[in-house]
């Protein structure tokens, strides 16, 4: 067999490399290599996705300096919450920091090793006693309840953008800063910007006391998580929910074979970057799903088109954030595989999915396809590496274009297109003779209170008193 060992021996391209994959490759081939391994890095990879996804398109079609202003602001801190906060968070300073303090001494060294493992991984550790493997998982579901913080960053920003672009430059309709009333003047309602101000605060508030709380829980539970069986299975819960979900359903009759296969995928535990703590994708759907819906909330505070932008399209975004061009690419795989093209790349696994080679599988592949055809291995890596950053770039710059400039404009102009419809209807109401925009009015009225500002839970929540406004 064909070891990575043996394709460094036998190329001297290799020599000296530590990881045959890190060779010193040359113009095309250093591009296309430096291409896939920021692919496979979640956290870099997601953030180029995200900047040149939602940042650059916005920008190019923001509308004014404080829509451009407040999307800056909340894009860039966005990505850094993302796809930066988990690994530095959960790895320089929870796992290598705080909680080596709960462990013994004598133990300390050894536990911590085993932190970025899988459960399975450490379960199945016949070297390892119970206390050790006991208190690794407790250890890392401490340090993912103290990352608990994140998530709720996210769902807070969206409120701290809109207290920004309070006290930056005094707005807090969102028509005057979408630039929606050019025409007929910017008034500022000074109601509502208290409501925003006192809203934004309070929010705030919540999120610096959920955060410390999951810190002093995460704490706890690495302290005392190894003591009893009841704070391991809650470990575990914390780690795999998804898992935990499926055999619960299991115990109470519900069995799907798909549904276990969708929940059992969804964790929150940290990926393992080669010995560290990295970004999963777990977290990174949490995280995502929380921020819709606090986009949406922060959103009710600013006016019902500020909700109708957030909703048309903020879900696409947290879709794309999530999956990234993983759906293209395996489409524009099936493509290929069916034009036979590239097939030393685009092949399917033992299971008959389609599957593209990691950047450390290429080396062996190469030495592997070099031995059958008695052609060097040096050069069959440059082929391959080649033609998997070929495989990844298309369908990732399609959705990059798609994604980004497609959205954004889209969302631009049905905002603009709900605000004239709306002037519109209130210019057809002044002009019904059946006391129609008194009526309207009266609603508006209604949906102020609370600053629910014509959401449409509220109005269902309130019918008999929208029906009085009337009459």
């Amino acid at each position: 067999m064909i070891t990575l060992n043996t394709i460094k021996e036998n190329n001297s391209n290799f020599k000296g490399a530590k990881n045959p994959a890190d060779a010193a490759f040359k113009g095309v081939t250093a591009v296309a290599d430096l291409f896939i391994k920021s692919q496979e890095n979640l956290s870099s990879t997601r953030f180029i996705q995200d900047t040149a996804t939602n940042w650059a398109p916005k920008a190019i079609f923001s509308r004014s300096k404080e829509d451009f202003a407040e999307m800056s602001f909340l894009e860039f801190l966005e990505s850094a919450i993302f796809y930066f906060a988990s690994p530095i968070l959960g790895e320089k300073l929870f796992r290598n920091k705080v909680f080596t303090k709960f462990q013994p001494k004598n133990l300390a060294k050894t536990i911590n090793a085993q932190i970025p493992k899988s459960i399975e991984e450490i379960s199945k550790n016949g070297t390892l006693s119970n206390e050790i493997k006991n208190r690794a998982v407790a250890t890392k579901a401490g340090i993912v309840l103290a990352c608990a913080a994140i998530p709720v960053a996210e769902y807070t920003l969206s409120f701290a953008k809109n207290l920004f672009t309070l006290k930056t430059f005094k707005k807090s309709n969102f028509n005057n800063i979408a630039n929606l009333n050019k025409e007929n003047g910017e008034k500022e309602d000074l109601a509502q910007q208290r409501r925003v101000e006192e809203s934004s605060k309070k929010q705030l508030k919540k999120a610096a006391i959920l955060s410390l709380a999951g810190v002093g829980a995460g704490c706890a539970l690495a302290a005392f998580g190894h003591k009893s069986n009841a704070l391991q299975n809650v470990s575990k819960a914390i780690l795999e929910p998804g898992q935990a979900i499926s055999k619960g359903l299991s115990k109470i009759g519900i069995n799907s074979s798909k549904a276990d296969n969708i929940l059992n995928g969804f964790s929150l535990d940290f990926a393992n970057d080669n010995g560290k703590l990295a970004l999963s994708k777990g977290q990174l759907a949490l995280t995502a799903i929380l921020g819709l819906f606090g986009y949406s909330k922060a959103a009710e505070d600013r006016g019902k088109l500020d909700v109708y932008e957030v909703w048309t399209r903020v879900p696409l975004v947290v879709f794309y954030t999530i999956f990234g061009s993983e759906l293209f690419e395996k489409g524009f795989a099936k493509i290929l595989e069916k034009k036979n093209l590239f097939p030393d790349v685009v092949r399917k696994n033992a299971k008959g999915k389609l599957e593209l080679p990691t950047r450390t599988e290429l080396p062996a592949l190469a030495g592997q396809i070099a031995k059958s055809k008695n052609t060097d291995a040096a050069a069959e890596l440059s082929r391959l590496t080649k033609e998997k950053a070929f495989v990844s770039a298309v369908p990732y710059a399609f959705s990059l274009l798609f994604m980004g400039l497609s959205l954004s404009a889209i969302t631009r102009l049905w905002t603009q297109y709900r605000y004239n419809k709306q002037k519109k209807e209130d210019a057809a109401g002044a002009k019904n003779p059946f006391g129609v925009q008194a009526g309207a009015q009266n609603l508006a009225n209604i949906q102020n209170k609370g600053a629910q500002n014509a959401s449409v839970p509220y109005l269902t929540r309130n019918l008999p008193e929208v029906f009085a406004a009337f009459q």
